[in-house]
């Protein structure tokens, strides 16, 4: 008791009273929290040990299994953090739809409502899409658990898949039907809506090129009256994109090397009917190549030996797809020298100032990696060999990343696929690289078909069906038939583009074709037979064709009273065979509607490999295109042809040439070129020379909307037909002649080597049934005997 204050046992139970008060008010408080941590009791710390851990509500799933998810286990402390990681975890799971972990004393009860089971996956109102490529997309699976998240996931891959078709109006609504033994039905409800169009395709910032000739660069088309016939109108975002990689390109052919496709944006219109797409270009100035150069940094590689590899001069127009194949030619010719991992990497040194491009190859070695293997995926038709091809590689090749970039290219331009991927990954080793080749398809066949009138046939029309890649083969298939009221054509046309797997286009085509008589032929006439051909290229621009035609042809249904004397003639059949060949050029910087660029054509036949007919024939033509303005473009045009029979045969009338409004405008068909004045229609009866001349300036018209792809034009022609092949024997103006007993008028021959010169105005549309033409013209030189016609429509022959 010694050094005890009085007074101060009673002072610390006045304080240990006043503590306890304070405690209890702040639990109170504090919701109970404060007690637990304040009442550290032996007791009270057993309470937070986990002695047993209980599972109810579970049916299907092992009390072990939830056990294993839970963040804790007998004998751990309980703790609320714990606690929420272990639901948090069950909930993952996927299995549960609802889970509760409570606490009784040291016993934590785990309380869980089990998801269903789906019994069935069923999908109502799909028409254009069928159940099983629906069900095939779908997550959800008979005997899988149910979960809503898995449902709207669902819903989100119908949606893709009816976008994919052009659908974007496409809703789907996911419907639980529950079954007993907590099994549910789930039953998706489409409601697939029209197809979503492309009502319009628009250009910002071209210049050079107009709407409609970009238009035809790609590969999606606006909606029109003959869309239901191909799906590309069909709005494809994979499409879409495919087109400004094809734009981009198209500029860089043609001399815009800064042309960037900056955007193409699709908005939907209000009533969700069709898209309106616009493609956002920036074109750049048009620049020409410089100086062009090659340099090896490899020994063995001579770069003089190299320069025959260039496929560009100095002063030529631009061309980027010129580079990646000048840049593949030179890595291939190294490796033809021994240097297989040779590399070729072109510099460009642009001027700003002249517009010029210099360019360097950089000849050097790359790293030493091979091909081990390439894997191709996402072609559902299209054969693997077809894509394999393209790339001029395979296993065990080394790897080139410039040539692998040419084989990406060569299969978008095949215009089989809408999205082509190449990606790298490791091989089995350092020094080896696999390379996978996923491509998206697109649809290759098409069906078409076209009506119109022309003035010198009538109603016209035609109906084609064509097929790209055939069974997934590469092959090119055709069958059309076209005609009027007095003309019917059918013809059946085949190309194997890699004949032998080399770079040959091989083919054959079956012909029809029967004319009757009309206003412009007294007679009605037919050939029928096929032809073989084979096409080899022999530069970047120049073709050669080869080819042999066995033909059966027959002039029949004269009229004696009224056809000339040479046609009565010329009745008969003939069988033709012949064999020759076209070597063409062409650096036309459009397929359709070029305003730059030159094409030339020859053809050579001889007749004669057996059958009744022997004659040389050679035609030539030459084109010529150069822009005075970015709207207005000058045409040249320049045609000829000579026939000539030999081992003493004449060349038949059906073998003539014949010329008209074709040619020259402002003459009818046939309406130049020798003729007989004694016949009753004063019948044409063709030559064996022609030549013509064009001269036309092509301009938008004023005032109307570029997308409506109408145009204007002013020409001049000239040209001319003479040279006769009616026996002399059969000539005699005014005279007659006895054969087989009949007397009749003699040929009154008019055939003069004059010039026939026309000028006039046309209107040029491209119209959803194909190019149409309306020409204006007057003859302003003709022979006193030629046949004129100032006004001509119908379908457009492009030149």
């Amino acid at each position: 008791m010694k050094g005890r204050k009085p007074g101060m046992p009673k002072f610390r139970t006045v304080l240990g009273r006043v503590g306890t008060l304070f405690l209890f008010w702040l639990a109170v408080l504090s919701g109970g929290v404060i007690i637990e941590v304040a009442a550290l009791t032996a007791p009270a710390l057993a309470q937070e040990v986990v002695r047993d851990i209980r599972v109810s509500g579970n049916k299907r799933v092992e009390p072990e299994t939830v056990r294993s998810y839970l963040a804790f286990t007998s004998g751990d402390r309980y703790s609320p953090a714990k606690v929420d990681q272990s639901v948090k975890a069950l909930f993952s799971t996927g299995l549960f739809s609802d889970v509760s972990i409570d606490r009784q004393g040291g016993t934590v009860i785990v309380t869980v409502v089990e998801n269903p089971v789906v019994g069935r996956v069923a999908f109502e109102g799909a028409k254009d899409v069928e159940s099983a490529t629906l069900k095939g997309e779908v997550q959800l699976r008979a005997g899988q658990v149910f979960t809503r998240a898995k449902a709207q996931a669902d819903v989100q891959r119908i949606l893709n898949v009816y976008r994919a078709q052009g659908r974007y109006a496409a809703s789907v609504e996911p419907k639980i039907i529950e079954q007993a033994n907590n099994r549910v039905d789930v039953v998706f409800e489409i409601n697939e809506g029209d197809s979503t169009k492309v009502k319009s395709i628009q250009f910002i910032g071209n210049h050079a090129f107009s709407d409609s000739q970009l238009r035809d660069i790609i590969t999606t088309t606006q909606t029109n009256l003959f869309s239901f016939l191909k799906p590309t109108n069909i709005y494809d975002g994979d499409r879409v994109n495919l087109d400004r990689e094809l734009l981009r390109q198209f500029y860089l052919k043609n001399g815009y090397a800064d042309a960037r496709v900056i955007s193409a944006t699709a908005d939907l219109d209000r009533d969700g009917s069709g898209f309106f797409i616009v493609f956002t270009v920036e074109e750049g100035d048009l620049y020409y190549f410089g100086d062009l150069k090659i340099e090896s940094a490899l020994t063995g590689v001579d770069p003089v030996r190299l320069r025959s590899d260039l496929l560009m001069s100095k002063g030529d127009i631009y061309n980027g797809s010129l580079i990646d194949k000048t840049v593949e030619k030179m890595t291939l010719s190294a490796a033809e020298q021994g240097f297989a991992f040779a590399r070729v990497r072109p510099k460009a040194d642009r001027d700003a100032a002249t517009h010029k491009i210099a360019l360097s190859f950089l000849v050097d070695e790359g790293p030493r990696i091979y091909i081990e293997r390439i894997n191709v995926s996402g072609n559902t038709r299209t054969r693997d060999y077809v894509i394999r091809r393209e790339f001029r590689l395979a296993e065990g090749d080394a790897f080139n990343p410039l040539l692998v970039d040419r084989a990406k290219k060569r299969l978008t331009n095949l215009g089989f696929f809408k999205g082509v991927e190449v990606k790298r990954e490791p091989g089995s080793s350092p020094d080896r690289v696999v390379l996978n080749v996923e491509v998206t398809e697109q649809s290759t066949g098409e069906l078409s078909f076209g009506a119109g009138y022309s003035t010198s046939e009538g109603a016209i029309g035609d109906v084609s069906i064509t097929e790209r890649n055939l069974l997934g083969r590469g092959q090119f298939l055709r069958f059309k038939v076209s005609g009027s009221a007095h003309r019917i054509d059918g013809t059946i046309s085949f190309t194997e583009p890699r004949f032998l797997d080399q770079n040959l286009a091989a083919g054959f085509d079956l012909f029809s074709k029967t004319t009757t008589a009309s206003n412009y032929q007294t007679y009605d006439a037919s050939k029928t037979g096929f032809s073989l051909r084979l096409g080899m290229p022999i530069t970047e621009n120049v073709w050669f064709t080869p080819m042999y035609t066995l033909s059966y042809d027959k002039l029949y249904n004269v009229d004696p009273n009224t056809a000339s004397l040479a046609v009565i003639q010329a009745a008969g059949d003939t069988l033709t065979s012949s064999a020759g060949f076209i070597l063409t050029y062409d650096t036309r910087n459009h397929p359709k509607n070029p305003n730059r660029g030159l094409y030339f054509a020859l053809s050579q036949e001889v007749a004669g490999l057996g059958g009744d007919v022997q004659y040389y024939r050679g035609t030539a033509e030459a084109r010529g295109y150069y822009p005075l303005t970015e709207k207005i473009t000058l045409v040249g045009r320049a045609v000829g042809g000579v026939i000539e029979g030999y081992g003493g045969q004449q060349v038949r009338l059906i073998d003539s040439f014949f010329r008209g409004g074709e040619t020259i405008r402002g003459f009818k068909n046939s309406g130049f070129g020798p003729r007989d004045l004694a016949a009753l229609n004063q019948d044409p009866l063709g030559g064996k020379y022609f030549w013509a001349t064009t001269a036309e300036a092509r301009f938008p018209l004023p005032f109307v909307p570029d997308e409506l792809g109408m145009s204007g034009a002013v020409f001049a022609d000239a040209g001319s037909l003479w040279g006769s092949s009616v026996p002399t024997n059969l000539v005699g103006c005014g005279q007659q002649i006895t054969i087989g007993g009949v007397t009749r008028n003699k040929v009154c021959l008019a055939d003069e080597n004059v010039i026939r010169a026309s000028a006039g105005v046309s209107l040029i549309w491209n119209s959803p049934l194909g190019p149409l033409r309306a020409d204006v013209a007057w003859a302003l030189k003709q022979a006193t005997f030629d046949q004129t016609q100032v006004f001509r429509f119908g379908a457009s022959t492009q030149f």
